[in-house]
């Protein structure tokens, strides 16, 4: 190909495909027919929510099981499922790319890591990423639907219904949900709740970690720096976030206060694994306390893992940006992890997408506040970190915005969930060798 065409900077595939997903999304969203009132949906509504539903970040501006109709639901789950399925594939394909425009070596070491991941074909990655799509929404549907036909009395037709849409929100981590209140009904229902966090986990661990899991998960000795970063780091900011939730909301009345102690456990579980992604909510968010706000705002900010439906400046940069700082604070010449010195050009690139995150968030929310006359600095914050991680949770200020200030959010969705993938490529595709260099200095730090 020639000239300009995107095939050519293949880090333009992603912000151009997901660009024509959401043109075509707020268009069909305006069709009468999506709406359950007679009359189209207005443009910023269609926009809104077009751009919410592919980038998989489940914000809305207005109340979808009364403002949709059934057409207009099946758009927002197609809508989701796309978004989802594109960037797993296109991020993963973007990882194969990367790998083969290294040198031999360089390329064999990457292969070797990544025990053979980045060696397949692309017709194979897009079958297997299909694969674990639709099992994993299958299996959530399948429990779900059972749940509420025998346990709430649903007719057959509509448990179903409600089991498949919310089993694609939760695997794609889109959020969108067919009640008022999200998930706050099913507070203390196990077989709703964990169905559901179990799928947003799977979805936001990323692609690559799934397939190496499924073939060395009894090795881990084996596993990838990559699958090590992501599943470990999981963990810790799972335990975080679950500890945070039960000590500072605990006693809140409006949240935890009222439930018992198993209900208490598993909101608190329920809540951390949303906040890193999924978008659903099983307490009341506009009354939480300050301090698990504070510790909302921060997972939301660092997201899942990369290659994945999750979004934020994702795991692996946060603990590599951790390394990098730990190995400077020893005085050591190299970040290593699991005996694996890290690259320079790696540890640039987690540097830049991180300040790159934290400036959008910071002008978004400078701009949220100035767009608007009497939202709180933190409403604020939140709901700009939220659409920039295209988490979809909010403290109920969504709808409450000016056209001017959804339109904010809506280009804070966009760049949230393109904008790391893009960098990324666009870094590891344009890094460049020199046979110079030029001398030494060291201006003063801090």
């Amino acid at each position: 190909m020639r000239g300009g065409s995107p095939w050519r900077y293949p880090a333009r595939l992603v912000p151009i495909a997901f660009l024509g997903a959401i043109a075509v999304g707020t268009a069909l969203m305006m069709l009468p027919a999506a709406r359950a009132e007679p009359g189209h949906a207005p443009f910023v509504v269609a926009l809104f929510t077009a751009t919410s539903a592919v980038c998989v970040t489940g914000l809305s501006v207005v109340d979808t099981p009364t403002y949709w109709s059934g057409f207009g639901e099946v758009l927002l789950t197609v809508l989701s499922q796309i978004g989802g399925f594109g960037i797993m594939t296109l991020a993963t394909l973007l990882g194969l790319l990367v790998s083969r425009r290294l040198g031999l070596r360089s390329r064999l070491l990457v292969q070797a890591e990544s025990a053979g991941l980045l060696s397949g074909n692309i017709g194979g990655v897009l079958v297997r990423v299909a694969i674990v799509m639709f099992a994993s929404e299958a299996v959530i549907s399948v429990v779900l639907a059972l749940r509420f036909w025998l346990a709430y009395d649903y007719p057959f037709g509509r448990a179903v219904w409600e089991a498949v849409f919310h089993a694609v929100q939760a695997f794609n981590n889109a959020g969108f949900a067919l009640y008022p209140d999200s998930l706050v009904r099913f507070v203390g229902d196990w077989w709703i709740c964990v169905p559901l966090s179990l799928g947003v986990l799977t979805g936001s661990v990323g692609f690559p970690v799934l397939f190496e899991l499924a073939r060395e998960w009894r090795t881990p000795g084996f596993w990838s720096t990559h699958t090590r970063l992501t599943v470990w780091g999981t963990v810790l900011l799972s335990g975080v976030g679950f500890l945070a939730f039960l000590v500072f909301e605990w006693s809140n009345p409006g949240t935890l206060g009222p439930l018992s102690t198993p209900s208490k456990v598993l909101a608190a579980f329920t809540q951390d694994v949303m906040t890193r992604s999924g978008g659903f909510n099983s307490i009341d968010l506009g009354r939480m306390n300050t301090e698990t706000v504070a510790v909302t705002n921060g997972m939301m900010f660092i997201g899942g893992g990369s290659a994945s439906t999750a979004g934020g400046i994702k795991i692996t940069t946060f603990l590599l940006l951790a390394y990098v700082i730990w190995a400077e604070i020893r005085g050591e010449p190299d970040v290593v992890i699991s005996k694996r010195r890290i690259a320079d050009e790696t540890q640039r690139q987690a540097v830049t997408v991180a300040l790159l995150g934290v400036a959008l968030v910071s002008a978004g929310t400078l701009a949220l506040i100035a767009l608007t006359e009497d939202v709180p600095f933190d409403r604020a914050l939140f709901e700009v970190t939220s659409a920039f991680a295209t988490v979809g949770l909010s403290t109920g200020i969504t709808a409450t915005l000016p056209p001017s200030a959804q339109v904010v959010l809506v280009i804070l969705m966009f760049v949230g969930r393109v904008g790391t993938i893009a960098v990324g490529t666009a870094i590891a595709l344009n890094t460049r060798r020199r046979n110079y260099r030029y001398p030494e200095e060291r201006p003063l730090v801090g």
